[in-house]
């Protein structure tokens, strides 16, 4: 290829997918971020490049450096042309995310971000896995779906619930709800809240480090504040120096237990105006303006 073309993950699915022979097509993350998914970038948590993976009933391509050949049946049902090239259905290449990650942590993170994209349902995922009990790598796909949830909006929500329920256990965590005040005015949403306390927990990456977000980010804080949700926020470096996390969840929870729940000035009960969108379904049923106006910038739903 030309020095000048970016290599971006759909330009390194592209080079892949003129090597495809026979009935062979792409799958998993390729398949995924060819159909414009967001967050299948096919990147290492280090940012190394992942070969694109490909399936193929019978080895008939040569191992290369930037595939990764899964041998495996592959129905006609279960693939489909996209812009000239063959790839595997969006629960097929899910489900192959699923099967083939390198451990379950990055499973779920997957499937949350496959949901996030309205690519599959929860009843979809256990149907194919209840239809192939015995593919390799079924038992994480299946653990994977029992621990997702429908209404992450961000790969590290995750990991942000998974150490909050290291530490409570008992914690009723639910992820992007919207908190309004007693009038029915929208507070804010926070990526996470303990809906029997009021404890809030934001994952800050990069982004959120400075400028306009950090300003947003900080009004936002404020606003909660005012109506008595504590909000506690985690950073990367946590997922690996739990106990400080740990140290401010044990605080926020403190204070929240300072108001009793008649006191509160919070509620998660939506007006009657409301549109819920915290699953999958909810979301696909959302069409056009009507979309835009209660996804805003995750109203670019890809191709299913």
């Amino acid at each position: 290829m030309p020095a000048y073309v970016d290599t971006t993950p759909a330009q390194r699915v592209a080079e892949v997918g003129v090597l495809l022979r026979g009935t062979a097509a792409v799958t998993g993350w390729g398949a995924l971020t060819w159909r414009g998914a967001r967050w299948f970038d096919g990147l290492t948590v280090d940012g190394t490049p992942l070969p694109v993976p490909v399936v193929a009933p019978t080895r008939r391509l040569r191992p290369q450096p930037c595939l990764e050949l899964h041998e495996e049946r592959l129905p006609a049902t279960d693939v489909e042309c996209r812009d000239g090239l063959r790839v595997t259905t969006a629960l097929r290449s899910v489900v192959s995310v699923l099967r083939h990650a390198g451990d379950l942590d990055a499973a779920v993170s997957a499937l949350e971000m496959a949901y996030c994209n309205d690519l599959v349902s929860p009843d979809e995922v256990a149907g194919w896995l209840a239809a192939h009990p015995g593919v390799p790598g079924v038992v994480q796909a299946r653990a994977a779906l029992d621990l997702a949830d429908q209404n992450s909006w961000s790969p590290m929500e995750w990991t942000l619930r998974r150490l909050w329920t290291e530490r409570f256990g008992s914690a009723r965590l639910l992820t992007n709800r919207p908190v309004f005040d007693h009038s029915g005015r929208h507070v804010a949403t926070p990526d996470v809240i303990d809906a029997d306390t009021g404890v809030s927990g934001e994952y800050d990456g990069v982004a959120h480090h400075g400028g306009a977000r950090r300003a947003k980010d900080l009004r936002r804080e404020a606003d909660l504040r005012r109506v008595g949700v504590e909000p506690v926020v985690m950073v990367a470096a946590d997922a690996h120096r739990r106990t400080a996390f740990w140290a401010r969840l044990e605080d926020a929870y403190a204070r929240a237990r300072r108001t009793s729940a008649s006191d509160r000035a919070w509620t998660l009960e939506p007006p009657h105006w409301w549109r819920s969108t915290h699953t999958v379904d909810l979301r696909r049923s959302l069409e056009g303006t009507e979309r835009e106006v209660w996804l805003g910038g995750r109203s670019a739903r890809p191709s299913s």
